[in-house]
């Protein structure tokens, strides 16, 4: 596809259920726009300590449940409660630490601490488990983004993060009703979602169908390549090398606005997995899908 057009700046959280139920839309964005539209991310921060969540109420219990209610989206959740509850800043920190580090890993470190918060039993505000968690990010140097968690540059960086997360007084997102003031300032919600091209920009704030995203898309630049959907999952599973979930493949092959259809998006995906071009790590509820990195002895046996 062709050079950057738009710039995308995405406010989240790893410890957002909306923000990781977003993952299907922003996935189907992605495939649709490619490079044309260059990501920028900032952490929102939403907690600091766990008695901010212990005063709201919140459980072990009280969370699995918030991600079983989650489930109807179609992204992944474990059923089993944490041992106990954590704030989101630790996890955001080593976000932030990897993109001063690893910045073109930035984005893998968020998915990782994603898939660690809402489909495995890791607590992560525990140095040794968000280090757990980063280590299906290939190639990062854990240690190292782990080490530089309580540095004055990553502290530094993290709150520039927390503040601009905290801006939305009097924009559209605030009109929408996108926004939250948990902690004081308004704040955008995950996954917000602000499209710029040169001094134009248009909001999407909070959590909004993939349809929003691609009318902004659409209007700040029509003369973009949009790609149409794949046939085959095993395209949309390459374009993404860190893996898929169901529902995300399924949102990439829709056509159109469409539904996305899970059901049939699975059973394509075990047939890559039966002919060895595709590979299955089971999360939560569901499933991570990925190309194989190396033949089979099922896709040597199909290619023979």
């Amino acid at each position: 596809m062709g050079a950057v057009a738009i710039s995308v700046t995405h406010f989240s959280d790893p410890g957002c259920p909306f923000g990781y139920s977003a993952s299907p839309a922003l996935a189907e964005l992605g495939w649709r726009y490619g490079a044309q539209l260059e990501w920028r991310f900032v952490t929102i921060g939403l907690t600091e300590t766990a008695e901010q969540y212990l005063e709201r109420g919140y459980t072990p219990a009280t969370m699995a449940n918030v991600g079983r209610a989650f489930r109807r989206y179609g992204m992944p959740f474990a059923a089993a409660p944490k041992a106990r509850v954590f704030a989101t800043g630790r996890a955001c920190r080593a976000i932030v630490a990897t993109r001063l580090q690893d910045p073109e890993r930035e984005y893998l470190a968020f998915r990782a601490l994603q898939l660690g918060w809402f489909t495995t039993p890791l607590v992560l505000d525990d140095d040794a488990q968000i280090a757990a968690a980063l280590g299906r990010v290939e190639g990062l140097d854990v240690d190292a983004v782990v080490g530089a968690l309580d540095s004055e540059e990553v502290e530094r960086a993290y709150q520039a993060d927390r503040a601009e997360a905290r801006s939305a007084a009097g924009t559209p997102t605030e009109l929408q009703g996108k926004s939250a003031t948990t902690d004081g300032p308004v704040r955008y919600t995950a996954p917000s979602l602000i499209f710029s091209t040169g001094e134009r920009s248009l909001e999407a704030g909070g959590f909004q169908p993939v349809e929003a995203y691609d009318v902004l898309v659409a209007n700040l630049d029509p003369t973009l390549e949009r790609r149409p959907a794949p046939e085959d999952p095993l395209d949309a599973l390459a374009a993404f090398p860190y893996g898929l979930v169901t529902q995300e493949v399924a949102a990439i092959m829709a056509e159109g606005n469409d539904a996305p259809d899970s059901d049939h998006a699975e059973g394509a995906l075990i047939d890559l997995v039966a002919s060895g071009r595709a590979v299955r790590e089971g999360a939560g509820d569901d499933a991570v899908w990925s190309v194989a990195r190396e033949p089979t002895q099922a896709a040597v046996r199909a290619a023979a």
